[in-house]
């Protein structure tokens, strides 16, 4: 981000149910955020969902983006599985590419990727990993940005690729004092206090830094910060982040050029 433009992107992992099963109050949170992250049918998902979440974002002018996977819907995505740099590609590819198509369907238009859970993890720390999710994002459309998780790998292994990139940090996460994201078996990964998320939000904007649960800055330019919408209180915590940039002087716009929203 540009400090000088005082503008930021709200990002949120949605249409993660399946079939009859719902996760999270998708249509709140889109009320709020200005992309939207839906899951492709791996980890969660499926055409039906995929569709209404585009169609439901296309009405409120927030961008899209896929969020492709491991196939592992029993664990949500969220088990490190032993997959090849080439099999990453395949199936970065083939979500990217389902979504692309279901979107252009619903009448929207994808315009980035973000790796989920598990997959995206692994993507902070290995440049192999890395580098083939950005080969898969390539395959399917070279046009699309990849939202990566901001200085680590994620990052710079999408850069290598020649993707165009935006660096995103997490509201509701915490962070390691290396950068990484503090895995979620570790306590105090979770954040569940919408104020406290908020001030802490706005201190990393202000110093264009990570902040680490020990108080370490890994210095970072920031496009996009994470929201997820299954985090227990997400629309709370979604909405009192918002108002907070808003007071602070930030207008929420897409990073990947969705319609502004600004305080009315």
């Amino acid at each position: 981000m540009n400090p000088k433009m005082q503008s930021v992107d709200l990002n949120a992992d949605l249409g993660e149910g399946y079939g009859p099963y719902k996760m999270g109050d998708d249509l709140a949170m889109l009320d709020i955020v200005s992309s939207a992250n839906v899951a492709c049918g791996f980890h969660a998902g499926d055409p039906n969902i995929m569709a209404a979440t585009f169609q439901a974002a296309a009405k409120r002018g927030v961008a899209i983006g896929a969020h492709p996977g491991f196939a592992d819907l029993a664990n949500f995505g969220r088990r490190k599985l032993p997959v090849s740099p080439a099999e990453i590609e395949r199936i970065v590819a083939y979500q990217v590419g389902a979504a692309c198509a279901v979107a252009a369907l619903a009448g929207h238009r994808i315009t980035y990727v973000k790796a989920h859970g598990a997959l995206g993890n692994m993507a902070e720390q290995d440049e192999g990993i890395s580098r083939a999710i950005a080969r898969g994002i390539k395959a399917a459309d070279p046009a699309l940005k990849s939202l990566a998780i901001a200085a680590t790998w994620s990052e710079h292994g999408a850069r290598a690729e020649g993707l165009d990139v935006a660096c995103e940090i997490f509201a509701d996460r915490a962070y390691q004092p290396n950068g990484t994201l503090r895995p979620r078996d570790l306590p105090g990964a979770v954040l569940h206090d919408a104020d406290a998320i908020s001030q802490r939000i706005i201190a990393m904007l202000q110093e264009q830094a990570i902040i680490a649960i020990d108080g370490t800055r890994i210095p970072t330019r920031i496009d996009s910060i994470c929201l997820h919408g299954d985090t227990q209180g997400a629309v709370v915590i979604a909405a009192t982040l918002k108002l907070a940039l808003q007071q602070h002087g930030y207008a929420i716009a897409s990073f990947a050029g969705a319609r502004p929203q600004v305080q009315a």
